[in-house]
């Protein structure tokens, strides 16, 4: 069955730098160019969770100084929102892919350009609008900041449902590398807007099964509707075509499989 969100709702599916992709490490070319991104939140400026019926979202009032800059962004970009995709299984869930290796779940910082658009409606559909740095999940120690956003899952159950965060640093969801790699590319809810640049950490955090499970027990319906239980929201891989994706590392030699 298909989640309601996609229903009659996809506009810019023609396009031709849609997301997500499989990430080709050996395809990817490293550009000396590429900084490192400058990352500085407001832990204050964390509004409220919620559940908007297809994932749930940590909503952020965009303040001036929170945000990110530097990578491959030409302007400062302030952070709106994050938010994950997960599986039902823990062998699957993550929107990207990295030569094919699939992860539980991804996280999406979402920043919009400040510099260009008024506010966050305007930048989505604008070029440059939007910048997002995408962190992969995988199993393993339990990971202390998360635990902070899984123990008020239980309050956001149902859709629609919003609850208090209280001051939240997202910095704290980035891995220690911040290698990362970076490509031109789409939102991958509706309306799928070709306006994002991509920034895909190379290296994954550590999250426990347990703390993975709680996102699988909220529910996609909202009170009162017979419950779905809310699992593998992710978009399919989409073709890349003729765009390239850049790295912030020079490829190591020592890969196994390479």
């Amino acid at each position: 069955a298909v989640h309601p969100l996609w229903t009659g709702l996809v506009p810019m599916s023609g396009g031709s730098q849609q997301s997500p992709i499989n990430i080709q490490g050996k395809d990817s070319v490293y550009d000396p160019r590429l900084r490192p991104l400058q990352v500085s939140y407001t832990p204050t400026s964390c509004l409220h969770i919620w559940n908007t019926g297809y994932f749930f979202q940590v909503e952020f009032d965009s303040t001036e100084g929170s945000g990110i800059s530097g990578g491959p962004l030409e302007n400062h970009y302030r952070l709106q929102q994050f938010h994950f995709h997960w599986g039902a299984e823990n062998e699957w869930g993550s929107e990207h892919t990295v030569d094919g290796q699939v992860y539980p779940a991804e996280l999406h910082l979402v920043h919009w350009n400040s510099v260009k658009y008024r506010n966050y409606q305007e930048a989505v559909i604008g070029e440059n609008g939007l910048a997002v740095i995408g962190v992969f999940l995988k199993l393993g120690a339990p990971h202390q900041a998360l635990q902070k956003l899984v123990d008020i899952l239980p309050e956001i159950k149902h859709k629609d449902a919003r609850a208090a965060v209280g001051p939240f640093d997202p910095s704290c969801l980035l891995p220690t590398s911040r290698d990362y790699w970076t490509y031109t590319g789409s939102l991958t809810t509706p309306p799928l807007a070709e306006s994002v640049t991509w920034m895909i950490q190379k290296q994954p955090i550590e999250v426990s099964p347990s703390q993975l499970s709680a996102f699988r027990r909220l529910l996609f319906t909202a009170v009162g509707e017979k419950e779905k239980m809310m699992v593998n929201n992710y978009r399919p891989l989409q073709p890349l075509l003729n765009r390239k994706v850049r790295a912030s590392f020079p490829a190591t030699t020592d890969d196994p499989k390479g």
